[in-house]
C-alpha cells in the first residue's frame, strides 16, 4: 500500500506543524479544557460509587459544600439537555414530517408534558435503581430522567414548529436543487429551527432549575434518597427553615448561571445569527468573546475540524432510496382508507389505555371521589387560563421589545435565566408566612407560584421570535411609516405568532406541572394548600398512593390534550397556514 505523496509533503508539514504552533488564544483555551475534564471525571467517578456512600456522607448546608453541590447538579442539567436534543430531533421529525405520525405524536407529546415530574419519578426510580442495584449511578440516571422531563418538551415543540411554518420559497428551491430529504433536513430544516432551537434549550437549562429540587430530593412514598447537588441543598434550607443557607443556594445559581450563560449559550446566539432568514444584515448582531475565543485557538480548532469535517461529509450524504415507491403503492398509502384505518387503531389504542387506567383505579376508588377530582382539575384549569392570559399581556409587548435590540438581549439574557431558574420553593416562605399573617386565601394568593417559572417560556419564545424577524421586513414598515397599533396587527404580532404560540402552549402545560409544586407550600411545619388537582396529586404522591396518583395524573393528562386540541392546536394550525414567511 502507497501513500499520496501530497499527504507527506512540504506544504503538508508545514501545514500541519502551524497547526500545532500554540498562540496566545491557545492558552484559555487549554485551562478551560484541562479544567472542564478534571471536573467531569471526578464527578463522574462519584456515580460508580456503592449507594451507602451518600447515607454516609448525606446533604450539609456548609456553604462551603455548595461549589461540589453547583458541578453535580450542572452535569446532570448538560446530560438531560443532550438527552433532550437528540429525543426532540428525532421526535418533532417525525411529527412533522408524517401526517399519520403527527396524529399519534402530537397528543402524547401533551400528554407527557402534562405528567408531573414527581408522576415521572413515582414509576422510574424504583426502575433506574434495579438497572444498577447498589450503586449511585441508578440513582443519578432516575434525577437526569426527571429533569430530562422538565426540560425536552419545548425543544421538541419548538423543532415542530419550526419545521411546519418552513417558508415554501425555501422549500422551492431545496427542491429545484434537487436535494434528498436528509440533505434538506441539515441544510435548510434545521439551520432556519436553530434560533428558536437554541433560545428554547436556554429555557429549557433554567426550567430544569425549577424542578431540580424534586429531582435531586427524591421521595416517593417510603423510599427517599437525597443526591449531593443544589436540589438537596435547597429542600434541606426549606425542611429547617434556614433563611441563610437558601440566599447561599440563590448566589451560587446566579453563579452558575453566569457562567454557563457566557460559554455556552451566549456563544450559541451569537453564532446562530448566521441563520437568520433575511434579505439585509442586521444593524449589530450578537458578540460572543468564548465564541471568538473558539474560532481564534489553534487548539479549539484542531479539536473541532475533525467533527466539523465529519458533520459536513454527514449532512452531503443523499442517503435516499434508489428506487422510489411504484405510484399505486403510493397512491394506496395516502388513501383515506390507510388514513381512516390507521385513525381507527389509535382510537382503540386510546380507548384500550383508558379502559386499563380506569380498571386499575375504580378497584379502589369510587365514582364520587373521580368526579371531586374532575371538580378539582376546573379549579386548576382556571388558574391556568387567567395566568396565561396576564402572563401574555406582560411578555409579550415586552420580549418584542427585547428580541428587536440585540445590545439589550444580552444584557437582559442572564437576568431572564435566572429568574426563570427560581425554584418555586424558595417563594415558600414569603407565600406561607403571608397567607398565614394576613389571613388571605390559599386559592387565590399561591396561584402565582404556578407561573413564576412558567411565563418565561412566552418571554424566551417571543424574543427568539422578535430576534428572527427578518430585518428587510422591519425596513418595509418603517419605510411605509406603519406605526403603533397598527404596526402590532399587521407586521409583528404575524411574524412572531408562531413562535408565542410555541411559548404559549408549552407554558400552559408547564403551569399544570408547576400546581403540583404551588398548589401546596409548606416552610417548616407550616402547610397551606390551595384547592386543585397539583394538591391533590402532591398528597397522593407523598402518601404512595399510586391508584389516586394514576388518577390524578390520568384526569390532568385529560385537561391538557383537551385544551390543546380545541383551542391551542387551531390557534397553532393557523399560524403554520397564514402566518408564515414566504
Amino acid at each position: 500500500m502507497t501513500l499520496h505523496s501530497s499527504w507527506w509533503g512540504p506544504g503538508a508539514l508545514r501545514s500541519l506543524s502551524r497547526q500545532f504552533v500554540p498562540s496566545f488564544w491557545d492558552l484559555p483555551a487549554f485551562a478551560l479544557l484541562l479544567g472542564a475534564f478534571v471536573l467531569i471525571a471526578k464527578a463522574g467517578h462519584e456515580t460508580l460509587e456503592p449507594l451507602s456512600a451518600i447515607v454516609t456522607a448525606p446533604v450539609t448546608l456548609d456553604p462551603a459544600a455548595l461549589p461540589h453541590y453547583a458541578l453535580l447538579t450542572t452535569l446532570r442539567m448538560l446530560a438531560a439537555m443532550l438527552a433532550s436534543l437528540v429525543f426532540a430531533l428525532v421526535y418533532a421529525t417525525l411529527a412533522a414530517k408524517s401526517r399519520r405520525a403527527e396524529m399519534m405524536l402530537i397528543p402524547l407529546l401533551d400528554i407527557l408534558q402534562s405528567v408531573p415530574v414527581l408522576g415521572f419519578l413515582s414509576f422510574t426510580v424504583a426502575g433506574f435503581m434495579a438497572l444498577f442495584p447498589g450503586r449511585v449511578l441508578g440513582v443519578e440516571c432516575a434525577a437526569i430522567f426527571a429533569i430530562f422531563t422538565s426540560q425536552v418538551w419545548n425543544m421538541a415543540f419548538s423543532l415542530y414548529q419550526s419545521l411546519k411554518t418552513l417558508p415554501r420559497d425555501l422549500d422551492e428551491v431545496t427542491q429545484s436543487f434537487r436535494l434528498s430529504a436528509w440533505q434538506r433536513f441539515w441544510r435548510l430544516e434545521i439551520p432556519f429551527a436553530m434560533p428558536g432551537l437554541i433560545w428554547n434549550a436556554m429555557m429549557s437549562m433554567s426550567g430544569g432549575w425549577f424542578f431540580v429540587v424534586a429531582a435531586e430530593a427524591i421521595s416517593v412514598g417510603h423510599t427517599t434518597v437525597s443526591l449531593p447537588g443544589i436540589g438537596s441543598y435547597v429542600a434541606l434550607a426549606i425542611d429547617r427553615r434556614d433563611l441563610g443557607a437558601i440566599g447561599w443556594a440563590l448566589l451560587t445559581m446566579l453563579i452558575i448561571i453566569l457562567i454557563y450563560d457566557q460559554l455556552l449559550f451566549r456563544p450559541l446566539v451569537a453564532w446562530s445569527e448566521k441563520f437568520r432568514f433575511e434579505l439585509s444584515a442586521a444593524a449589530r448582531v450578537p458578540e460572543s468573546w468564548f465564541l471568538d475565543l473558539t474560532q481564534r485557538a489553534r487548539l479549539f480548532q484542531f479539536l473541532l475540524r475533525p467533527v466539523g469535517d465529519m458533520a459536513r461529509t454527514l449532512a452531503a450524504l443523499r442517503l435516499a432510496p434508489s428506487r422510489p415507491l411504484p405510484s399505486r403503492l403510493r397512491r394506496l398509502w395516502s388513501s383515506r382508507v390507510i388514513d381512516f384505518s390507521w385513525g381507527v387503531v389509535l382510537g382503540l389504542l386510546a380507548a384500550y389505555a383508558l379502559w386499563r387506567v380506569f380498571h386499575f383505579v375504580l378497584g379502589d376508588i369510587g365514582v364520587p371521589e373521580i368526579l371531586h377530582v374532575v371538580m378539582l382539575g376546573f379549579f386548576t384549569l382556571l388558574r391556568v387560563l387567567v395566568l396565561i392570559a396576564l402572563a401574555s399581556l406582560i411578555w409579550v409587548p415586552i420580549g418584542v421589545w427585547i428580541g428587536l435590540r440585540p445590545r439589550w438581549a444580552e444584557r437582559i439574557q442572564p437576568l431572564a435565566q435566572f429568574l426563570a431558574a427560581f425554584p418555586a420553593n424558595l417563594m415558600f416562605p414569603v407565600a406561607v408566612v403571608a397567607i398565614l399573617h394576613f389571613h388571605l386565601a390559599p386559592d387565590i394568593w399561591l396561584s402565582p407560584l404556578m407561573v413564576l417559572g412558567t411565563q418565561w417560556y412566552i418571554l424566551f419564545n417571543v424574543v427568539a421570535g422578535a430576534s428572527a424577524f427578518p430585518n428587510d421586513l422591519k425596513e418595509a414598515a418603517a419605510s411605509f411609516r406603519i406605526r403603533g397599533w397598527s404596526w402590532w396587527r399587521h407586521v409583528i404580532l404575524p411574524g412572531i405568532m408562531p413562535y408565542y404560540l410555541t411559548g404559549a402552549i408549552t407554558a400552559s402545560g408547564g403551569s399544570w406541572n408547576a400546581s403540583i409544586v404551588a398548589e401546596i407550600a409548606s416552610w417548616g411545619d407550616k402547610t397551606v394548600a390551595a384547592q386543585g388537582l397539583g394538591a391533590y396529586i402532591a398528597r397522593m404522591t407523598a402518601a404512595g398512593d399510586f391508584p389516586r396518583l394514576v388518577l390524578g395524573i390520568a384526569v390532568m393528562s385529560i385537561f391538557v390534550v383537551l385544551l390543546n386540541r380545541l383551542f391551542w392546536r387551531k390557534l397553532f394550525a393557523f399560524a403554520a397556514r397564514n402566518l408564515r414567511l414566504d
